[in-house]
């Protein structure tokens, strides 16, 4: 099993080190733009191999597709991540390009590959590679549901007090701070509503950090935060790769799911060595499924900025 990420920056780093530490890759291809940058982390990298425990070969390389060929799942984490103050929608006028030119670079190497968009405005750079690749659907996805959700229980287990193993729990919509919709109604404890455990009130607290997750840390950090959602890609990667049937919201290719169409949103998804296998269709409540439809007025407005 080949994997290519594309950004050797810390997102991208970050995704190749969690994919090796999983250890059921043979090899992953890290690429950048800058000179010799994608072979220093790969170098680093390899040398916490005996470390940790993986025997995953870690390649690093220059802008040089060639080296890509034959990977069976491609991710792209390329662009500028953003800065405190910015929203993920201002980075879509220089992520745009880039994404374009490394998807279609990609694609010309590995013709049969699985494509993970990582890079911001995620909803929208993935709706991109759908209208300007020829890939089916199922082989194009979003990552920003698995990492949402993963914000989302880490908030859960601090609000009950609870470790995280504990909690279960979802976020569907855009992935963005506005768009969101953190499904606090069906997330459990043990298979326990954890309205059982907290008040309406602290629930709705929940919900309100989760949407501004990223935005959180971006202020804190001074940029985009990378150990989540590389461990997030790794996870759907994995999941892929090991044909897991696992259930993860991605960011997919609507046809009249959920009521929308010719748009990217996150919605949950069975993944299997096919990329995604199926759409799972839950009941949402009235107010759930405004909240849906909000964010999907929104992922539709970004996307009308793209020059298709």
């Amino acid at each position: 099993m080949k994997i290519t990420v594309v950004g050797a920056g810390a997102v991208g780093a970050s995704c190749a080190e969690y994919i090796a530490i999983k250890n059921f890759a043979s090899e992953v291809v890290l690429l950048d733009i800058k000179e010799g940058f994608a072979e220093g982390k790969a170098m680093d990298l390899m040398q916490t191999a005996s470390l940790n425990g993986f025997d995953t070969k870690i390649t690093g390389v220059t802008n040089d597709y060639s080296k890509t060929a034959n990977s069976d799942i491609c991710v792209i984490t390329s662009g500028i991540p953003r800065k405190p103050g910015m929203t993920r929608e201002e980075l879509i006028g220089i992520n745009a390009g880039i994404v374009k030119m490394v998807s279609s670079s990609l694609i010309e190497h590995s013709p049969n590959t699985i494509l993970i968009v990582v890079s911001n405005p995620m909803d929208t750079m993935t709706y991109l590679v759908h209208k300007t690749t020829n890939l089916p659907k199922s082989r194009i996805i979003g990552m920003g549901g698995a990492l949402d959700s993963a914000r989302f229980k880490f908030r859960l287990a601090e609000a009950l007090g609870a470790p995280i193993s504990d909690v279960d729990g979802m976020v569907i919509g855009g992935h963005s701070d506005t768009g969101m919709v953190p499904l606090t109604r069906l997330a459990t404890r043990n298979s326990v509503p954890v309205s059982k455990f907290i008040s309406n009130d602290r629930l709705d607290q929940v919900l309100q950090d989760t949407k501004v997750g990223g935005a959180t840390l971006t202020k804190l950090l001074g940029t985009s935060a990378w150990y989540a959602p590389g461990a997030a890609v790794s996870g759907l990667v994995q999941a892929i790769a090991c044909d897991q049937k696992k259930m993860f919201p991605c960011s997919t290719m609507l046809d009249g799911e959920y009521g929308l169409s010719d748009l990217c949103i996150g919605v949950p998804v069975i993944l299997g060595r096919n990329g995604i296998e199926s759409i799972v269709k839950i009941e949402l409540t009235d107010a759930e499924n405004a909240h849906m439809q909000t964010s999907a007025e929104g992922v539709k407005k970004t996307n009308g900025l793209l020059e298709l």
